[in-house]
């Protein structure tokens, strides 16, 4: 085996074992981005499981270029959602109060919550989409507002003033210091 065979396995380990590092860290941040848009935890978990069918398959084209890895799979992740959509014809958006979170609370602080991020989820559909899906990728995601920019091919100082318009718009919605358009 030549010296260019050897280094072409080794880098493709490479990949592979990081990606298996990333299977473990972001699958259920995949899932749970594609939950709030679909509704379906199953069927989340299924294209979450797809995302990393697609990236491995495609690992042997991925090229470092400055983008995390982690980035490049929420991209994959972005394509195969909308794919699903187109193939179903709909787009289902989860409200926020229905994203199951871990907290053990009382039922009337529960109640409270409840309200209130059903306040948020009507003041979301107000946004622009592109808002929405910064809001989606950084709060729902987890990701760096650099990472978010290389999923949406935008700068990183874009993906901020996205977000910062976003929550600017949110708050002034929830507070009434903006008009309801």
């Amino acid at each position: 085996m030549g010296a260019e065979a050897k280094k072409e396995i080794d880098e493709r380990r490479e990949k592979e074992n990081r990606l298996a590092s990333l299977y473990e860290q972001y699958f259920d941040r995949i899932a749970h981005y594609i939950y709030v848009r679909l509704g379906d935890m199953n069927e989340a978990e299924n294209l979450a499981g797809e995302v990393f069918v697609k990236a491995l398959e495609s690992l042997k084209s991925y090229k470092e270029r400055g983008i995390p890895m982690q980035a490049w799979l929420f991209r994959i992740a972005h394509n195969v959602l909308v794919d699903r959509l187109r193939r179903k014809g709909r787009i289902t958006t989860v409200p926020i109060d229905g994203v199951p979170v871990e907290a053990r609370e009382d039922p009337v602080a529960m109640a409270e919550k409840s309200i209130e991020m059903e306040r948020v989820n009507e003041a979301m559909q107000k946004l622009t989409p592109e808002q929405r899906e910064v809001v989606r990728l950084r709060f729902f995601g987890d990701l760096s507002s650099k990472e978010v920019g290389a999923i949406m091919r935008k700068s990183d100082g874009a993906v901020r003033e996205m977000q910062r318009a976003a929550i600017e718009k949110l708050r002034g919605l929830l507070t009434g210091e903006v008009p309801d358009f």
